[in-house]
């Protein structure tokens, strides 16, 4: 039986509603509105009440889409309670809309089950703290562009004014103001006269209400208005609402709007449009390629690094300096730097090392990952960038303080960058494969879903556009303060798409910035490959396969072809869990490592002390070539340079001149030129030819001739020798200074330890200590799993029938006002303890813990022995044990 034919039926309260609701929807809510169960309420009049909070009502009017948000907007300013048909008509109009129409239902239902509105279709009602949020007021302008109601505006005119007011419009003059301004919204709300009197209407007021119908609804007139505002003013088409000010009433301004309480309803999310379509092999191999250099960054970032990075600013991060030099050493832009740094940090892969001197340096866990095949290697990069809150692309902007956010960091989390990442990578597996999306659509689709706080608050697309009359009242401060900020304009960071944003923008602004950087960094990253999704990104979101054509016309054939806009869209892949997800980076790695080059064992060795590499080393190769020679161009094919300090760095290693020699004749597909091997043989015949000692340091060489020419330098002087032996050289600097000292001046000394032996110098020796990757900054408490939902909803159950039982008073005591404690005496107390255990009946208790939190329980005592009470609580749904003296009272339960 409906609400209709049962109007007693009908809930009297947002608690009354959820009460009559089954576990499935408490579930949707609890769901879609985490925050309702940090904690767990007490009972349905308690998660109620916090649902109608107004920070709880503020995030979920937050995350409503376009339509949802405008169905809200509709019901704050219809009437209280509304029916289902004048929400209808406010939101399709006097002409209908059958898109409003189908998708009318939908929206309701997300608000209901989101416990934004409550009540049958015959009685519905908006949430008392969005209601105050959405209905419009002089202070907080509504997105409708409607004014207050007749009688709202009409509260502070004279019943003098009102009775004349009557008069010109042709009414029955009545007796009271209250009266009189019900006969005037009759007369708006009636189509028939309405029209009637706006046929008398000269064509200047008209032009004037045709101004200010779509809002804002306010404007300011003299002291003598002119005529044609004088005509309006006199029938009660604008209304004075304080000195110099009037207002286009609400009723008005529907009737003039044929009954919408919007320019434009969206009711369809616009569609992501195709921008382009390339074939999927041609996707998978650029984003293939991508991939690996992003691997090639991370580990060429990371080794050098090696010997510890650069130092931590005091504030934490890294300096500009720092990034300026990494940026230098990867050949990349300083932001596109940023990101890789950021990544490496997320990935757990890059920490500070903690002590007095802190520096960045690679974490034990970077060894561990370069064993990894490497569509693993990509897959954890992957994760942990679509995981991380840490935001790179504001690197270089100020904060609120006005400080630079620096690379690593803080001030750089921000709680919605995972939610945007995901989102964007969901709508791109929408597409048809091998299709990028159109940027602008793409924002567009992001925006309907989540609406920038504009249209949540005025002036967005809902609303309507400012009003051209002349003196319109201006904004409040705050709101004024919102538009300079909207138009705020700014480029984006080099690197990264440039969106006009500035970084002093909210939180709507960001989000189409977070949008535009995912797009970047996903292609940097290869989890699309020329814009488009990847089938190894398809699977790192667990979207199902992407849809094809079948339409040989519409079929792609090559790069830049166009795709019809009226694709069907495919649905959205579902959140996936924690052990989900592993799966999914597993299936990721699967799908990308055929996809990833063959290492190469071998070079190409040149007679210009150069060695070529056609393609990805192998790792122990690479790993000593970059000991032997610098890298001097990288690309398809990444050349070498073999100088005397390269070599010399192979000889410190630990590398002896015949090893060199084998190592680059089994490497080399080319002869080794003469020069090279020269030059291998003339550094190591001078290598070690002086040895370096802590003495505090010293130099010896058997060659006393070699030490003379060293005091004889010039260049000597800051280091402090004087002579020991003929072949012992004293300095007053630690060997490390003393080493490059020497080095400088063109010599080639061997460091030796304590009993003589050659130190072998390893670059990649240094690692913090074992690290964690940065926590991301959550966007609110997380979405409750199945077992905590249902153990929530069975708490929460439990707690509203022990809540609600009827009670009455033991023994004579009163139980108290709702919401008391019971008081009773402890010898009454303990004997109806003990009645109820022979009875098997259900007592009311007020229990005070050790803490002295004051709660009311329904228990059935079980026994009663030693100063404790063990009972089943139906508050808990749990045995639990109570002691005695901590239990205020007890009243028994009603019939």
């Amino acid at each position: 039986m409906s609400t209709e034919e049962n109007p007693a039926a009908a809930p009297r309260s947002l608690a009354e509603a959820l009460r009559g609701r089954d576990d499935v929807s408490l579930a949707a809510l609890l769901r879609s509105r985490p925050d309702l169960i940090t904690p767990v309420p007490t009972d349905l009049t308690q998660l109620a009440t916090r649902a109608g909070t107004r920070a709880s009502v503020v995030r979920a009017l937050e995350r409503l889409d376009r339509f949802t948000l405008q169905t809200a907007q509709a019901l704050a300013i219809a009437s209280e309670p509304a029916t289902y048909d004048e929400l209808l008509g406010l939101m399709a109009g006097d002409d209908g809309d059958p898109a409003v129409s189908a998708a009318l239902p939908h929206a309701l239902g997300t608000l209901r089950e989101q416990a934004l509105v409550w009540g049958g279709d015959d009685r519905l009602r908006l949430v008392r703290t969005a209601r105050e949020l959405l209905a419009p007021s002089p202070q907080h302008p509504s997105p409708t562009g409607l004014g207050p109601t007749v009688r709202e505006a009409g509260a502070g005119i004279s019943p003098g004014r009102i009775q004349e007011i009557l008069t010109t419009a042709g009414l029955p003059s009545t007796h009271d103001s209250v009266s009189a301004l019900d006969a005037l919204t009759g007369l708006f709300d009636d189509p028939e006269r309405m029209s009637a009197l706006l046929d008398q209407a000269p064509s200047e007021s008209v032009e004037v209400l045709e101004r200010l119908v779509w809002g804002p609804p306010y404007g300011q007139v003299t002291a003598d208005p002119a005529p044609r505002l004088r005509w309006l003013l006199d029938r009660g088409l604008l209304l004075p609402t304080a000195p110099g000010t009037v207002v286009l009433p609400r009723e008005v301004a529907l009737r003039l709007r044929a009954g919408r309480a919007h320019r434009t309803t969206e009711p369809v999310p616009p569609p992501v449009e195709a921008a382009a379509a390339h074939r999927p092999q041609m996707v998978d191999a650029t984003a293939a390629g991508q991939a690996y250099t992003a691997l090639a960054t991370v580990e060429e970032l990371l080794k050098d690094w090696h010997e510890g990075g650069p130092g931590v600013l005091r504030a934490g991060g890294l300096s500009v300096r720092d990034l300026k030099r990494t940026a230098v050493a990867l050949d990349v832009p300083e932001p596109v730097a940023a990101f890789w740094v950021e990544l490496a940090y997320a990935a757990g892969l890059l920490a500070s090392d903690g002590e007095a001197d802190e520096r960045y340096a690679a974490t034990p866990a970077y060894d561990e990952w370069l064993e990894r095949p490497a569509g693993e290697r990509w897959a954890r990069l992957a994760t942990a960038w679509l995981a991380a809150t840490r935001t790179p692309g504001l690197v270089g902007e100020r904060d609120a303080k006005d400080r630079t956010l620096s690379a690593l960091g803080p001030g750089l989390d921000r709680s919605s960058a995972p939610e945007v990442r995901h989102r964007v990578l969901a709508l791109l597996a929408g597409l048809p494969e091998g299709a990028a999306p159109d940027t602008g659509s793409l924002l567009a689709r992001l925006r309907w879903e989540r609406p920038p706080r504009a249209d949540r608050t005025g002036g967005g697309p809902g609303g309507g556009a400012p009003s051209p009359y002349a003196r319109r009242t201006p904004a409040p401060p705050a709101e004024q303060a919102r538009g300079a900020a909207a138009r705020a304009g700014g480029s984006g960071a080099p690197g990264y798409p440039a969106d006009g944003a500035s970084a002093a923008g909210g939180d709507d602004d960001l989000r189409s910035r977070l949008a535009r950087w995912t797009l970047a960094e996903a292609e940097m990253l290869g989890v699309t490959g020329r814009g488009a999704l990847s089938s190894h990104g398809r699977a790192l979101i667990g979207a199902p396969p992407a849809p094809r054509h079948t339409d040989p016309q519409t079929e792609p054939t090559g790069p830049g072809d166009k795709l019809p806009v009226h694709h069907r869209q495919a649905p959205a892949p579902p959140a996936l869990s924690p052990a989900e997800q592993a799966t999914a980076a597993a299936a990721a790695a699967r799908l990308l490592d055929p996809l990833l080059p063959e290492p190469l064992d071998h070079v190409l060795l040149q007679a210009d002390l150069t060695a070529v590499a056609p393609g990805p080393l192998e790792r122990p190769l690479a790993d000593m070539l970059g000991v032997l020679a610098d890298v001097e161009s990288k690309g398809g094919a990444t050349v070498y340079r073999f100088t005397p300090a390269s070599v010399r760095r192979a000889l410190d290693a630990g590398r002896s001149a015949a090893d060199l020699h084998a190592f680059l004749a089994a490497h080399s597909r080319t002869p080794v030129p003469q020069p090279l091997a020269y030059l291998v043989d003339d550094v190591a015949r001078r290598h070690g030819h002086l040895r370096v000692g802590a003495a505090s340091s010293y130099v010896r060489c058997d060659d006393d001739a070699v030490l003379n020419e060293i005091l004889a330098d010039k260049r000597a002087a800051g280091l402090g020798l004087r002579r020991l032996a003929p072949t012992v050289l004293a300095a007053r600097t630690d060997p490390a200074a003393l080493l490059e000292g020497l080095r400088a001046m063109g010599f080639a000394p061997a460091a030796e330890s304590a009993e003589g032996d050659v130190l072998i110098a390893r670059a990649d020796a240094y690692r913090t200590p074992p690290r964690t990757p940065p926590e991301p900054v959550p966007d609110g408490p997380p979405v409750p799993d199945d077992t905590l939902l249902a153990a929530a909803i069975r708490a929460v159950r439990a707690g509203d029938l022990a809540s609600t039982a009827p009670r009455k008073p033991v023994g004579g005591a009163a139980g108290g006002a709702p919401g008391e404690l019971p008081r009773t005496s402890a010898a009454d107390t303990l004997a109806g303890l003990q009645a109820a255990v022979l009875t098997n009946d259900t007592l009311w208790i007020g229990y005070v813990n050790a803490e002295g939190g004051a709660s009311q329980r329904v228990i059935a005592p079980i026994r009663v022995e030693g100063g404790f009470v063990t009972a089943y609580d139906h508050t808990a749904d749990e045995v639990r044990t109570y002691p005695l003296h901590r239990i205020t009272g007890v009243a028994e339960l009603a019939e």
